[in-house]
This record gives structure tokens, sequence and C-alpha cells, in this order.
């Protein structure tokens, strides 16, 4: 707490308050223990449904639901083709899953610099790192800001390319009206506690294709199917089933979506409070010098799972680490997101070094998400404007 002493009196708040937090009411709980009376816990009516509600919230006509939103990624790749000597274009400003998805697949990821003003994939970035071994492209809603679609769209048709967006902050985002989870040739959701909706883990893919969509449904349980016209050796023997690839044990339970379930009836709420935030927050901070916001693009009508908050070091006579502890000394407990991938470890031990994303890299070390749940009160959002106000008029160069 050596920032208190800096600054001297009480902090802002007297009990801290964390960047993301669920949202779970009565009938959420209601939802999950019917499941736990009913005796289906996996493999049930659940799964269906769910999958139901997510098509309809989308727009999608197919949406399979699985463990996480890293098992999404993998299956969307598995279902890509992605292998041994293909290259796959990605952001790198997500979370490591993005990417590690493609090395999953035995492929290759190639980083496209951002926009440095919506903080999203750049097309142009992209068409510059298109090859001959290139095969797809996972573009990432960050923070829940729609990517380029009908640019992005447009060089994945020229090339013969499959369109994969990372939609893990975008439930409930549109492009030009259309829902996000419609649009790409597959969109992966996360349903992690701290998204907008929640199924404690989970995750799902949606596509319009159906062919993709059988396979994504074997792919999450083992590569077993019990179609007739899947197998190699058809019987009608109503106990048989076969293996005719490798899959995964990628299945959500039904406890997890009856709770999903649950929390989609809640989204446009979540989603309205959400965008209510956000305003609060633009409007204040935008007359501090010593802060920028990140950009909207106006074809995305955006649910913002984070809200980022990028410094001036040029303004401030501190670094991000100084304004990011002092935050916390306040008892507003922000977060970064994210290290840029290949500066990972892993990565560096890969091949990947720095450079390769100028405005990506410049990114990183400027920002810090601030809070934005749907839980926040007025209160709660005030306390993290004054902090934020104190600290850059502290350290106002």
């Amino acid at each position: 707490m050596e920032q208190l002493a800096i600054f001297g009196g009480t902090p802002v708040r007297e009990q801290p308050l964390g960047y993301g937090k669920q949202w779970i009411e009565e009938d959420d709980i209601q939802a999950v223990a019917e499941v736990l009376r009913n005796g289906d816990l996996t493999c049930g009516p659940m799964i269906a449904a769910a999958e139901q509600k997510l098509c309809e919230v989308t727009g999608a006509r197919y949406a399979v639901v699985v463990s996480n939103g890293t098992a999404a990624l993998h299956l969307a790749a598995m279902a890509a083709g992605f292998g041994e000597g293909d290259e796959v274009i990605v952001s790198p400003i997500t979370f490591a899953a993005s990417a590690n998805c493609v090395l999953y697949c035995g492929a290759k990821p190639v980083f496209a610099d951002i926009d440095p003003e919506t903080y999203n994939i750049d097309p142009a970035a992209i068409e510059k790192l298109v090859t001959p071994r290139t095969r797809g492209i996972v573009a990432v809603d960050y923070t829940g800001q729609a990517v380029r679609h009908r640019e992005i769209g447009e060089i994945c048709r020229r090339h013969g390319l499959v369109f994969i967006e990372d939609a893990a902050h975008a439930i409930g985002t549109r492009y030009c009206g259309q829902p996000v989870g419609s649009m790409a040739d597959m969109t992966c959701f996360s349903f992690h506690p701290v998204k907008t909706v929640t199924s404690g883990e989970g995750g799902a893919v949606t596509t319009n294709d159906e062919g993709v969509y059988r396979r994504l449904l074997r792919l999450r349980a083992h590569g077993i199917t019990r179609s007739r016209e899947e197998m190699v050796h058809p019987t009608d023997a109503l106990w048989y089933n076969e293996q005719v690839e490798l899959g995964f044990n990628y299945r959500m339970t039904d406890i997890q979506a009856a709770l999903l379930i649950s929390q989609l009836g809640k989204l446009d709420r979540f989603a309205a409070r959400r965008k209510e935030i956000v305003a609060k927050y633009d409007e204040a901070l935008a007359e501090i010098p010593e802060v920028v916001l990140q950009r909207e693009i106006p074809e995305s009508d955006t649910v913002r799972h984070l809200y980022i908050l990028r410094l001036r070091p040029e303004r401030l006579l501190c670094d991000r680490r100084q304004f990011f502890d002092a935050l916390r000394a306040e008892n507003i407990y922000s977060q970064v997101h994210y290290l840029p991938v290949y500066w990972h470890s892993y990565y560096e031990k890969l091949g990947y070094g720095k450079g390769l994303c100028p405005n990506a890299e410049k990114l990183y070390e400027e920002i810090m998400s601030l809070p934005l749940f749907y839980g926040l009160t007025d209160g709660d959002v005030d306390d993290v404007i004054a902090a934020v106000k104190k600290v850059a008029a502290h350290y106002r160069r």
C-alpha cells in the first residue's frame, strides 16, 4: 500500500472493486437446481435447448455448446482443417487460446498488427501476410467490438480462407445490425464468469454450414457417431456407435446449459447496463488529457466485455505499473488485457520475437482494464472515475 503514503488521506473506496464478476439471480439457481432434481446431469435435453437459444440470440443456423471457450476455438480450428504446413493469421492482442488453437492442429500462427485506435486486428495488416500457405484467419472481437467483417470477409473470399471469429468478448454485439455469431464461417464464444453471460465454464461454436456443424458435434464427443451415414461400418443395432475420427471430450453438462439458458434470457438487460456504464466512463474520462479512449467503428453496436483505459506516457510522470498500483491503492483493482501472445515465453521458444506488431506492443505498454460488469452500481462507477481522475492529476506532467 505504498501509494497511500504518496497520495495521503484515505482511498476513494473502503472495499476493493475488481474488474469483472458474474451476476447470478434466484431464477438462475432454480434452473440449475431443477436439473439436479431431474437427474439428467449431462448429455440430456438442456444441451439442445441451450443450442437452440444460442441460435435465437445470434441468428446462426447451428450452435454447438462445449466445455469452455478454448475448446470452442480448438474444435473450430479442427473443423477448418488446419494442419501441418498451414499458416493461420491471428491477432496478437488476445488471450493465448486464440493462437493456441492453431498450434493444437499443428499449424503456424502468424500475427497481424492491430488498428491503433480500435485495437482490433487491421485488415490491411492481414492482407500483407497472406501467402500460399495461409488457410484461415482467427479474428478477435477485442473488448466486445466487432471486427471489420466486410473487409476480413472479402479477404477470405478472395484467397479461399476460413474465417473464424473469436467472439469470446462479444455476445450481444451487432455488426451492421446483424448479431455476432451469424456472419463468420465459425464464431466461438466463451461463458466464463467474467463474461456478459456465464455458464460457470463453457463455450460454443456457431455456424451456418451444416457439414461443419455435423463435424463439430462429432469432434465434441471423441469423434464418435451414431449416424449410419457417417459410419464406415453401419449397422441398425441400437447400441452401436463408431469412432470415425479422433475427437475430444469437450461436452458441456446440462447443469451448465441450464445456467446458460437462464443467463441468455437476461442478455438484453445485461447488455443495456454495460452500455450505460461505458457511456458514463466515456463522458467522464474523455475530459482527462492523460488518457485515450478506445475508438469504436460505426458498424459495431458493441456490448463491451472490457473497458480499456489507455495512458498517454508523454503527459504523465509515471509509467503504467505506477498508475496501476496507484489505482489499486485506491481500491480500484484493474487488470491488463493482454500481453501480446508472441511475448509469452512458450512462443519465444517457438522462435517468435518482439517487434512483429509495433502497434500491439505499444498498446500493451499503455493499457489497463477498468471494472465493467452488470452488478456495478452508479456509485461504483463514480468511484472508478474519481480514482482515475485522482491518480491522473497526481502524476500530471
